[in-house]
């Protein structure tokens, strides 16, 4: 079904941006290093009663038509606009881990389960289907396809991001991510926002808000053109209108009582912190082009090269605006164009 995705690594072991720093021996205990890392992922020891299965496996058995429907359309789709951007190759399907029962009743699984994600050392992802893990029968089979969807489509773009790791001390470090860099004590680019903040100018939020909005906006295209939102029950309407892109605070005013909400407050929680952020920051610095500003992060962060999107803001904002943007006082590190 799927075979486009891919389901191996390349012979190196390196995502398609990732770029090892220094000398010829240090790269060559750099890539050891990550090999090895990577060869023993073992994502699942954070999550001791849950089993997780590999995402293509998951595919393979799912028995639900409709819901196979909704992965093939959104791979598809997310394979064309992403090539659009510059990343021509998507997270092979077998390096991401799906969470699909749990011991635990309470369990609750989804985009928001917690210490889930991408994992850059290990170049793997760690998911969880969307609903009680103790019961996969109380979920819409379309809901817990669109939710994998946004998490894969999420995690494929934190996978073809620009990378540079270097030696520090003996150790892997990852000094360069996106459009963001670290310094030698491991501080970023850019301070963190304050926690009361409405807008962001931290690159990791911007980064993170750009990464979910081209997920979103995917999971929203394939929910239009099949028509999944008249087939969502209440219970996860919640789930559908964040994995669309379509959350608003008053919201979380019916939501119902129960196993899921400690799964609502952390989706209230990234909505606030990143995707409102995120928003409210592409208006204030792109103004009626926020498209234009967002496509070019997106494609900064996928190829490291901050030409285009600089150049932008420089038209829009005054020369360096990039620095006075985002730059911490505290980093000491190089940055664009220092």
């Amino acid at each position: 079904m799927l075979l486009t995705l891919g389901r191996s690594l390349t012979p190196s072991c390196l995502g398609p941006n990732e770029h090892l720093a220094g000398d010829l021996s240090e790269r060559a205990e750099l890539a050891h290093l990550l090999a090895g890392r990577r060869a023993t992922a073992a994502l699942d020891q954070a999550h001791p009663h849950i089993t997780f299965s590999l995402l293509h496996w998951v595919l393979d058995t799912w028995a639900d038509e409709p819901a196979r429907e909704v992965f093939r359309h959104g791979a598809a789709l997310l394979a064309d606009r992403y090539r659009e951007l510059g990343l021509g190759q998507l997270l092979p399907i077998d390096r991401v881990w799906v969470g699909v029962r749990s011991t635990q009743p309470d369990a609750f699984g989804g985009f928001h389960h917690p210490n889930q994600g991408y994992r850059h050392v290990q170049l793997a992802s760690v998911i969880t289907r969307y609903g009680r893990l103790s019961d996969p029968r109380l979920t819409s089979p379309e809901l817990v396809a669109l939710d994998l969807l946004r998490s894969y489509a999420h995690d494929c773009l934190h996978w073809g991001s620009f990378r540079e790791y270097r030696l520090q001390d003996g150790e892997v470090v990852r000094s360069r991510y996106g459009i963001n860099w670290s310094d030698s004590q491991g501080r970023t680019y850019s301070a963190p926002d304050a926690d009361n903040a409405v807008s962001t100018r931290n690159i990791g939020i911007v980064m993170e808000g750009a990464t979910d909005r081209e997920a979103r906006t995917i999971a929203a295209m394939v929910a239009d053109r099949l028509g999944l939102a008249e087939r969502i029950a209440p219970p996860d309407w919640l789930a559908f209108r964040d994995a669309t892109g379509r959350l608003e605070p008053s919201d979380f005013d019916h939501a119902e009582p129960g196993i899921a909400t400690r799964f609502h407050l952390a989706m209230a929680g990234y909505e606030d912190a990143v995707g409102a952020r995120y928003q409210r920051f592409l208006t204030e610095m792109g103004g009626a082009d926020t498209e234009t500003l967002h496509g070019l992060i997106v494609a900064a962060m996928i190829s490291g090269d901050l030409s285009g999107l600089t150049a932008w803001l420089n038209h829009h904002h005054g020369h360096g605006a990039f620095r006075r943007i985002f730059r911490s006082p505290a980093y000491t590190g190089p940055g664009l164009g220092e």
